[in-house]
């Protein structure tokens, strides 16, 4: 074999057992969780998801920042799925890997623990459905909900997506946002006011921000970037910037819609043309 074939073969046979170790570990996890049912596993799960987990999603798991943990089996996620979820984290959202960046790797049998943990949660979950009319709950979204959030490509911007809200949140959830009852933001959503120097005020949602400068997004939906040093205030809102809708705004049976036709939204349609 001449240099050149002995490289390529070198190549070929450094890069097989660079790949392998992941490919075995892969083929060695479980698809189904080996700890489910185990009294101590779950008993050790339940810690680390209260201390890691119950921030976002509940100290019951029903969802607060982050979706109702308890519907997950239900919406047809798979164990091995929902342990690469926990792993790998999922872009684009607050959920992170469980794996700390400078902290050791967290062991498998943790990651199952939560898992057996959490399954005990679904199974005495309540199947939540709601029974109003979901015609009439979208007209109620389109009237009062699509200014700020968008469903399916359609609605603004303001507010996160909600195209995939009935997997995500619990109708208990949904209701205690909607009438006012929870205060927080999620990242990128929070309210902040800008004033310039000349005595101006931008409000909008936070997007990014750090020690010199600040970028929102305006009522009108248009991103601005503003440097610390050329303003005279930024200041961030005490609460959601979504308003409360009382009985008074929002009467008892268009909530009962409301939340039916949300509760219908379980991801987003790929065929509607954004």
């Amino acid at each position: 074999m001449n240099r050149t074939g002995l490289g390529i073969a070198t190549t070929v046979l450094l890069a097989l057992i660079s790949v392998a170790p992941a490919a075995l570990i892969a083929q060695d996890r479980p698809t189904k969780n080996p700890l489910e049912g185990n009294p101590a596993a779950i008993q050790g799960g339940m810690g680390i998801y209260r201390t890691r987990c119950a921030d976002c999603h509940g100290i019951d798991a029903s969802g607060v920042r982050g979706p109702d943990l308890r519907q997950v089996w239900v919406s047809g996620r798979t164990d091995d799925g929902l342990f690469q979820t926990l792993r790998t984290g999922v872009p684009g959202t607050e959920m992170p890997s469980v794996d700390v960046p400078g902290r050791p790797k967290t062991a498998d049998g943790e990651i199952w623990k939560v898992l057996a943990y959490l399954r005990t949660l679904a199974a005495s979950a309540p199947t939540d459905l709601a029974t109003g009319d979901a015609s009439n709950g979208e007209r109620v979204f389109r009237a009062q909900c699509a200014g700020c959030h968008k469903v399916n490509g359609r609605g603004g911007r303001l507010g996160p997506d909600l195209s995939r809200v009935g997997n995500a949140r619990s109708r208990t959830v949904m209701v205690r946002r909607i009438r006012g009852a929870v205060e927080d933001s999620l990242s990128g959503f929070q309210p902040v006011t800008v004033t310039t120097k000349n005595g101006q005020t931008i409000q909008g949602v936070k997007k990014n921000e750090d020690l010199s400068s600040v970028q929102i997004m305006d009522t009108r939906e248009r991103i601005q970037g503003y440097l610390r040093s050329d303003v005279r205030e930024v200041a961030d809102g005490k609460q959601s910037a979504m308003p409360a809708f009382g009985p008074d705004r929002l009467p008892e049976k268009d909530l009962t819609d409301l939340i039916t036709y949300l509760s219908t939204l379980k991801g987003f349609d790929p065929a509607v043309k954004q």
